[in-house]
């Protein structure tokens, strides 16, 4: 049987070897949800919030050709977010508040949103046309 001593190094051993494993910049996934338009709309505001060291994900399908429409606002100015095509892992924009662009391939685009510090609380508009 293990002394209290015994297990604590034990303990704290593997709790340094974990934290050498997992990368410090690296943020954990939040919360993953697909994005549906209201009948006959081209646009719908999100809202959420962020905690420090995690990533909101919202999932869009879209079309080659369309244009989409992005702004974020948040409560202490702290919120981003990064837009990646459905047919690459490169970013179409990368920690932005605002973007518009012409989308070149159609398929679900990821809309990823992340706190610059802190935990943000925020509104996402999403536009496509």
């Amino acid at each position: 049987m293990l002394t209290g001593r015994v297990k604590a190094i034990i303990v704290s051993f593997i709790t340094v070897t974990l934290l050498t494993i997992v990368p410090a910049g690296v943020a954990q996934i939040g919360k993953t949800r697909r994005v549906r338009f209201p009948k006959g709309r081209t646009s719908v505001t999100l809202k959420g919030a962020a905690v420090r060291g995690t990533q909101d994900r919202y999932m869009l399908r879209a079309g080659s050709g369309q244009t989409m429409t992005l702004h974020i606002t948040s409560t202490e100015d702290n919120a981003v977010f990064d837009v990646i095509p459905p047919t690459s892992d490169r970013p179409l924009a990368t920690e932005v508040t605002d973007w518009t662009g012409k989308l070149p391939a159609t398929g679900d685009y990821t809309i990823v949103v992340g706190p610059t510090r802190g935990n943000a609380t925020y509104t996402l508009e999403v536009t496509v046309r």
